[in-house]
């Protein structure tokens, strides 16, 4: 058996579609149930769920402290089963789904953590410059290939892992991810990079499919770019926890920002005053984007270095990177 759990923040305008499809779901080997976790929704996204109870497996929760990762936690209480298949309010299943990820897990049992494939379902025709960015808006590449893959490339619409991760303790940390209005990226990446470092091992399933739905607000200049700055301080975070604390490298700050990314931001900016002079408009966005995600990494930073100082820097400088 395998437990489906998703969390839903005022998801009134996906779930219905989202729903519809679990009810078209092929069953997989041992059954499966499904636990959603209403977290403060406003909207009328418990009547919508309760309007599906007849036709799941569901099992309904709530859980009034706004937090993706506090939803997340509260709802693993309630799996069942060998595996934990987790996904988003808005990411739309393949009528053979929960099949693929059950084969997967049962055909390669070294490994604890799969991810499935995740294609966009736009909600308007996308613009070209928008393209280059599919993969930071949680959509796999099309020739990312059945097998192993680092666990930074198992994205949060289409991950599961073994029950045994749970039971040894693995939670998300309440302090990242979306809480009603205020959006700490970082939530999937953080949870599977904590296994990763483990020992636990990820595949990938390039047959088990989801489609994202990409909202028109989602598909404007400005959020992409305020997502590149949330992506910038999630990563720098990540890359920099990622390391064991006796290698990790301390750098030199500046106003308490890492140094190196101060002088990063300056030649993107340099670049992207360049790129003005040209006639691509796709290009310029290109160049924007990298740096907004650039200044997202010196707030990472920042907040990382000033919020958590390291007692050891001294002795770490024989680390410094610039």
């Amino acid at each position: 058996m395998l437990t489906v759990l998703m969390a839903s923040h005022n998801g009134a305008r996906t779930l219905p579609r989202v729903l519809d499809a679990y009810c078209k779901l092929d069953r997989p080997a041992g059954g499966w149930k499904l636990v959603i976790v209403n977290n403060g929704s406003t909207d009328a996204t418990q009547e919508i769920i309760a309007s599906f109870e007849a036709r799941l497996p569901l099992t309904y929760i709530e859980e009034p402290a706004l937090g993706k990762s506090t939803a997340l936690n509260t709802g693993l209480s309630s799996i069942a089963g060998d595996l934990v298949v987790m996904t988003d309010d808005d990411a739309v299943p393949k009528h053979d789904w929960l099949v693929q990820l059950r084969r997967a897990a049962d055909s390669e049992p070294s490994f604890t953590i799969f991810g499935g494939a995740i294609v966009p379902l736009w909600e308007q025709e996308p613009q070209s410059w928008i393209l280059p960015f599919c993969e930071f808006m949680s959509i796999t590449g099309p020739s990312w290939e059945e097998g192993p893959i680092v666990a930074s490339r198992v994205f949060g619409p289409n991950m599961a892992v073994r029950s045994k991760i749970i039971e040894a303790g693995y939670r998300f940390d309440v302090s990242l991810g979306p809480a009603g209005s205020l959006y700490e990226m970082g939530e999937d990446a953080d949870f599977l990079q904590r296994i990763s470092k483990a020992g636990f091992t990820a595949w990938h399933c390039k047959s088990a499919v989801v489609g994202h739905i990409i909202r028109k607000h989602q598909m404007k200049k400005k959020w992409m770019l305020r997502r590149a700055r949330a992506l910038g301080h999630a990563m720098y975070r990540y890359e920099y926890v990622q390391y064991d604390e006796y290698k990790r490298p301390q750098p030199v700050l500046l106003l308490g920002i890492p140094r190196y990314i101060i002088r990063e931001v300056l030649e993107q900016a340099l670049h992207l005053t360049k790129a003005r002079f040209t006639q691509d408009s796709d290009a310029v966005f290109q160049k924007r984007w990298e740096f907004h995600y650039l200044v997202g990494r010196a707030l990472g930073g920042r907040d990382l270095h000033t919020l958590q100082p390291d007692a050891d820097s001294e002795e770490k400088q024989a680390g410094v990177f610039f």
